[in-house]
């Protein structure tokens, strides 16, 4: 209990530890859905280091054909995890885990 209350105070004083995750936003302008997934994103940002690319599908012909009525779309560590809203317990689950742990268990199912 107390080194869990210490490590709550650490990540106050000078911010979540850890590898950074690479978070990338598929969104388009307007759209509330992805508002609301960048709102669950920050909030998750306070507990593990994500570095947030946001990404417009508008503004790639590639990404709208691909995207288009999905946004947002999420994907961390290089692999689509949410397609139109993020579920925080899901989300909670993937960032705590190690960016290779969940590769390496996927290759192992195979």
């Amino acid at each position: 209990m107390i080194l869990s209350t210490l490590g709550k105070i650490r990540s106050m004083m000078i911010g979540p530890a850890g590898p950074f995750r690479e978070v990338i936003v598929y969104s388009r302008q307007g759209c509330s859905c992805c508002e609301k997934a960048m709102a669950e994103l920050e909030k998750a940002s306070s507990k593990y280091r994500l570095k947030i690319q946001l990404v417009d599908i508008d503004q790639d012909e590639k990404l709208l054909k691909l995207y288009h009525l999905e946004v947002p779309v999420i994907a961390i560590d290089g692999k689509v995890r949410f397609k139109g809203k993020i579920n925080p317990v899901l989300l909670e689950r993937i960032l705590s885990h190690a960016p290779d742990s969940a590769e390496e268990n996927d290759q192992k199912t195979e």
